[in-house]
């Protein structure tokens, strides 16, 4: 096939058929606009009604794409630098999944960081797998967990000679990425594939100004979220892989396993222009990108009780580069915790943030901000510290820095996940092997999984979360006042 980013197959030939204007009598039952709900209809508009279609033989078929999605998933994996590219249209939560699903079989094990996001823990009760958890760095400045060093992963390894497959996150939700390249020098010794969760890390392929990419440092698979931050609608995500670790076959077998035969033809077609957008136009606006942060960020800590961290945290061991896009804004030098701040400057400043926890904000700054979007942000930030400043003497005396020990796994996630389980107080759990998953949101890395034992520690650690105001769910109590262990 011959590479030309500036084709964009899929959605061409989208565009082709909505102009021959077919009669159609298959779903989707709206009929391109004609059978929906009017005001929705109009709001939507013609143009992305006329190609919400299905996988009529035109259009060709995500489970065994042959035509227009075999040639855009080539171009994309021209563009990732893989051996081959998959869409999913199932986020990267689908990507990830696949994965560990096709690596992975009942009780063989699998290394990898326990900050993971639920979507890989997920994977762990699906898939049967046997987790060998490593403890990721803990930043107690900040209060967050950055990435794994080569070191630890190597003494896995060596304790763990029968595992199967390494998963590590890079970069991490908070921007920090590991020794990508070396981890994975590492782990090929032992002839063995490294799956990458690189939701974040979509803008890594496309300028030599951000961190390694995961197909750049040689690993297997990786999970890319093109939609997060490359330009594609929400839900659209692609999964990369190279060498001869993995089997293409069995891969593609099982994101089909996993994925709607309903395919959205708009999310695919988002992927197909993104490719296009990131392929011709992605160095040159990453670059302006990370001008633009760069000033942002000298900008804040111009804020006085606000700091947003840069290059001075990498330590060349578990940080050993950042993804400078990502605006991590403490508050400890304020009096306001970390989600009354997101409210705060959604109600008073008409600013959404990415992300709020204990003591941090989390911005992302992407290819669609510009000056005037970072002096908004700015502006807010001022009126906030302003209105939530306190005495030296008084800072910081709010909240603690230390994160819960991580917990033990006494049983394995699937088997805890469908053995006989009995309902209990939370308050009262303490020593319970846990049945469910109790998850702080964003960033959706879960407290405790299934098989974990609970303390003392980590409950109360729950608790101080639902005071604080964040997002605390996973147990089938919406109020995870009670929660089920194992009988």
């Amino acid at each position: 096939m011959i590479i030309n980013h500036e084709q964009t197959p899929l959605f061409t030939t989208l565009k082709k058929h909505a102009l021959n204007n077919p009669t159609p009598f298959h779903i989707p039952g709206h009929k391109c606009g004609q059978g929906m709900d009017p005001e929705f209809r109009d709001f939507l508009g013609p143009n992305a009604l006329s190609i919400d279609l299905i996988g009529i033989e035109p259009l060709d078929d995500l489970h065994q794409p042959q035509g227009a999605i075999l040639a855009a998933e080539q171009l994309a994996a021209a563009a990732f630098g893989a051996d081959h590219c998959f869409f999913s249209v199932q986020g990267t939560t689908g990507a990830i999944l696949t994965m560990i699903l096709a690596t992975c079989r009942p009780g063989e094990k699998i290394i990898l960081p326990r900050n993971a996001h639920k979507s890989i823990l997920s994977a762990l009760i699906l898939s049967g797998a046997e987790p060998v958890f490593l403890t990721p760095e803990l930043d107690q400045d900040r209060g967050i967990m950055h990435g794994i060093s080569s070191a630890a992963l190597k003494q896995a390894l060596n304790q763990h000679p029968d595992t199967k497959a390494v998963l590590v996150i890079n970069p991490t939700y908070y921007g920090s990425c590991s020794d990508l390249s070396s981890i994975v020098e590492t782990v090929h010794t032992y002839k063995i594939p490294v799956l990458v969760d690189e939701a974040h890390g979509v803008l890594n392929y496309f300028s030599p100004l951000m961190p390694c990419s995961a197909m750049a440092a040689g690993a297997d698979l990786a999970a890319t979220s093109v939609h997060k931050l490359g330009g594609s609608l929400t839900q659209s995500s692609v999964l990369n892989l190279q060498g001869k670790l993995v089997n293409k076959d069995q891969v593609r077998n099982i994101l089909s396993m996993i994925t709607t035969t309903s395919t959205s033809y708009l999310l695919l077609a988002s992927l197909d222009t993104a490719r296009r957008y990131l392929a011709l136009q992605g160095e040159f606006l990453i670059a302006r990108m990370l001008k633009l942060a760069r000033k942002t960020r000298t900008q804040i800590n111009q804020i006085e009780a606000l700091k947003c961290h840069g290059p001075e945290i990498i330590n060349g061991s578990s940080i050993f580069d950042l993804d400078e896009s990502k605006l991590l804004i403490n508050l400890e030098q304020t009096s306001i915790l970390g989600n009354a701040a997101e409210k705060w400057l959604r109600n008073q400043a008409n600013i959404e943030v990415e992300l709020s926890d204990l003591h941090n904000l989390l911005c992302f700054l992407t290819l669609g901000d510009n000056s005037e979007t970072t002096a908004k942000l700015i502006q807010g930030l001022k009126s906030l510290a302003k209105q939530f400043s306190v005495s030296t003497s008084l800072r910081a005396s709010h909240v603690s820095h230390t994160l819960p020990a991580l917990p033990k796994l006494a049983l394995n996630p699937r088997q805890a996940f469908y053995a006989s389980k009995r309902s209990c107080p939370l308050k009262q759990a303490s020593s319970q092997i846990s049945a469910e998953f109790v998850t702080i949101y964003p960033p959706g890395i879960p407290v405790l999984i299934p098989g974990e034992v609970l303390t003392e520690e980590n409950i109360s650690y729950i608790e101080e979360c639902q005071r604080a105001g964040l997002l605390v769910y996973g147990t089938q109590d919406p109020t995870v006042q009670r929660m089920h262990v194992v009988k």
